[in-house]
């Protein structure tokens, strides 16, 4: 498929909810943490008019398709090529120390999937890769070829989900005994080979969720978005904001619980008739008490945007 209908095709998720939720300044700096195609940075680029916006990718043909998507306001955004967890040390290279606004959209964009080329898909026949930057060593026919039958149910488990984690690894150590697991195809077949048929009769891909696990597992996904929301804590200015999008439940409670760390303070009571002080009060407050999901209308549109959620945090002092 050319790459331009690719482009035009790629929906952003939760675009005007996660703009919103940024509440922009037009004189502010911002970070958009998963640059992908451009959807949301544009919107954000919008709205500035003396402000800058810094834009993170590590997929370069993402980064060169956002550049296109992004022409007319080149000016105002600068385009860093690297993993978002590195993205404060990123900044403190070019002099800046404090931003007031953080997006980090953690779908994987839709061009990756539908490009078979990359091994993300498990519908299209490809070498196993799944790297989202391909400078990276480690890619998905490493895991799969490689680890042990109890690394790989541990995978599958965690990340994936999927109830017959066991099964699936037992039977790709079997299968890459005899020659290696080299492609998307032959590792879809191995899956529905170690599922029951009652398994395989259901809704929905029965690769999918092994196909997520390996995904988190050759990008480092979850301690990538640990790291960063660490990092964005502190980069954070007094009415700064950040707003995540997941897709998937591993990423929502790892978002959930390190915005509660911060915006909740257990144990400052000295006794029941003193009242709390500035220093008892905790740094940030939720945006969102209740998570954000895609519309109705959305998700006639866009049905990959059916598991998104959006949540957002502010800092107050």
């Amino acid at each position: 498929m050319p790459k331009k209908v690719i482009m035009s095709e790629h929906v952003s998720v939760l675009l005007n909810e996660a703009i919103n939720a940024l509440n922009i300044k037009e004189d502010g700096t911002y970070v958009d943490l998963t640059l992908g195609r451009g959807g949301h940075s544009k919107e954000i680029l919008k709205k500035l008019k003396n402000g800058h916006l810094f834009a993170f990718d590590k997929d370069e043909e993402a980064i060169n398709e956002s550049k296109e998507n992004l022409k007319d306001y080149l000016k105002k955004v600068t385009i860093i090529r690297d993993d978002f967890r590195n993205f404060k040390k990123d900044l403190d290279q070019l002099g800046i120390k404090k931003v007031d606004g953080i997006l980090l959209d953690l779908g994987v964009s839709s061009p990756q999937f539908d490009e078979g080329n990359r091994g993300f898909s498990y519908r299209e026949n490809s070498r196993l890769d799944m790297r989202m930057d391909t400078r990276q060593k480690l890619t998905a026919f490493d895991v799969v070829n490689s680890y042990s039958i109890q690394e790989l149910t541990m995978i599958f488990r965690e990340y994936g989900e999927d109830k017959y984690s066991y099964q699936v690894a037992r039977k790709i150590v079997e299968k890459r005994q005899q020659k290696p697991v080299e492609t998307t195809l032959e590792l879809v077949e191995i899956i529905k080979e170690s599922k029951p048929q009652k398994e395989l009769a259901k809704k929905g891909h029965p690769a999918k969720q092994i196909f997520q696990a390996l995904r988190i597992e050759v990008n480092d996904e979850l301690g990538a978005l640990k790291e960063a929301l660490k990092d964005a804590f502190e980069i954070l200015n007094v009415g700064g904001r950040i707003a995540v999008i997941t897709f998937h439940s591993l990423e929502d409670r790892i978002t959930k619980v390190m915005f509660q760390n911060v915006s909740k303070v257990e144990g400052t009571r000295k006794n029941v008739f003193s009242l709390p002080t500035l220093d008892d009060e905790p740094d940030f407050k939720l945006v969102n008490n209740k998570i954000i999901v895609p519309t109705r209308k959305e998700l006639d549109i866009n049905p990959r945007s059916h598991s998104a959620k959006l949540r957002a945090i502010e800092r107050i002092k």
